[in-house]
């Protein structure tokens, strides 16, 4: 069998395809500590409250005839959409209309959507890229573009904030809109770091999207207004300029694959045609399950009040875990954790590689993901860096989460005494 280019570059081993591979293995032993994916922890009031509205939902017959035996507009599902513009007008006074929203499955099949729209070859001629202007960024965009260079990204400022703790910044200095960029995205919170950029930042970047008549595209999966995994200041926004992606996942539904873009209507009349063609329509489970939900604002009191809190205290036991485990035999930082669901680790001067180290967790039963993933469209230099970090995820039960921390901790250490017994 020959495959096509397009064969060939999606059908490859890709790191998310590896992320999710090891997902299924590790889910399949049953005796793997579970630190490398996004999978949202049990969250048993949300669970609730959802299995309430799906009773329901089967209950009614026409409602189960809607869920079951009726095809969505690929636009996506109407009572779901209209019940979401009316509650973030009522919150954030957007101006939206249910022309502004699009469904899909998944955010992923969102972004491979949107990123080959815009980007690649155009009829004039040129190749047109998405600009990341923050790597490290989400490890599901790398491969997600049909062309070659579809991406290119920007090396962060490093702060010292002390105490173990860095941050990075946006480089505007480094920071380039050329002719050839087709959009800017960012992710806030950003997948794998837990960055939150600030609202200048934020301000600073919607400035060049509007200068260069280019989107600037926030994928806000961890975000405001739901699942609201932030644990600082950040304002919600959205323009025409924006193309706000959010999603159901990390409130709770991710098995039910909805996306939601918000954007202006010809991006949106553009993204249900693609849609209808690859998806003929969106699946209309998560969408009439969450429908309530979002009538009544409970979606954002909930991620407020009780998604939000557990996220935090799990960070919160999470750094202090890591910081027990590593004392101050060797070099050690973490990201700040402003956001998501992730602990980025950063070793300094690691002597092995940080897929080395993620082989040998893996071997001793515990699944991180190595943070050379996590750099699409950045130059393939020598940035030692890049090969020093790992992404974990602590979702997950605490005491797992403990554990597993405490075993990185054992092979970085380890991975030092070698190196100074040569």
């Amino acid at each position: 069998m020959e495959l096509s280019s397009f064969g060939r570059k999606l059908g490859a081993d890709a790191g998310i395809n590896s992320l999710m591979d090891d997902l299924g293995e590790a889910m399949a032993s049953g005796n793997v500590i579970m630190m490398g994916g996004g999978n949202p922890g049990y969250l048993p009031e949300v669970t609730d409250r959802l299995q309430e509205i799906a009773r329901e939902l089967v209950g009614d017959p026409e409602q189960f005839r809607r869920l079951t035996g009726v095809y969505d507009p690929p636009q996506g599902e109407k009572q779901f959409i209209a019940s979401l513009v009316a509650l973030l007008n009522r919150e954030f006074d957007w101006g939206l209309t249910p022309e502004n929203i699009a469904l899909t499955n998944g955010s992923q099949s969102a972004f491979f959507m949107l990123f080959n729209m815009l980007a690649g070859h155009h009829d004039d001629g040129s190749e047109r890229h998405i600009l990341l202007p923050l790597a490290p960024e989400y490890i599901g965009y790398g491969d997600a573009g049909l062309t070659a260079g579809l991406f290119r990204a920007v090396r962060p400022e490093i702060e010292d904030l002390g105490d173990n703790f860095f941050k990075y910044r946006v480089d505007f200095s480094r920071l380039e809109v050329t002719p050839d960029t087709a959009a800017i995205c960012v992710s806030r919170p950003t997948n794998p770091t837990g960055n939150v950029l600030t609202d200048g930042e934020m301000l600073r970047l919607e400035e060049l999207a509007e200068t260069h008549d280019i989107p600037l595209i926030v994928d806000g999966a961890y975000g405001t207004p739901f699942p609201d995994l932030m644990y600082t200041d950040a304002t919600p926004r959205w323009t025409p300029r924006h193309i706000l992606c959010l999603s159901l996942s990390k409130f709770g539904i991710p098995a039910a694959r909805t996306g939601i873009v918000i954007a202006d209507k010809p991006m949106i009349r553009a993204l249900s045609g693609v849609n209808a063609i690859m998806n003929l329509a969106t699946g209309s489970f998560g969408a009439m399950l969450a429908e309530p939900l979002v009538r009544s604002g409970e979606i954002i009191t909930m991620s407020r009040e009780k998604v939000q809190p557990v996220y935090r205290a799990k960070m919160e036991k999470a750094v202090a875990a890591f910081r027990a485990a590593m004392g101050g035999d060797c070099p050690w930082r973490i990201h700040t954790p402003e956001g998501a669901m992730f602990l980025w680790l950063w070793f300094p001067d690691l002597p092995i590689s940080s897929l080395e180290l993620y082989q040998r967790l893996k071997a001793r039963g515990v699944l991180v993901v190595s943070g050379h993933y996590f750099f699409p469209g950045l130059p393939d230099d020598d940035w030692r860096h890049r090969h020093e970090c790992l992404r974990v995820t602590y979702s997950q039960d605490d005491d797992d989460v403990a554990r597993g921390l405490a075993i990185i901790a054992e092979e970085v250490k380890n991975a030092w005494q070698v190196a100074s017994a040569r």
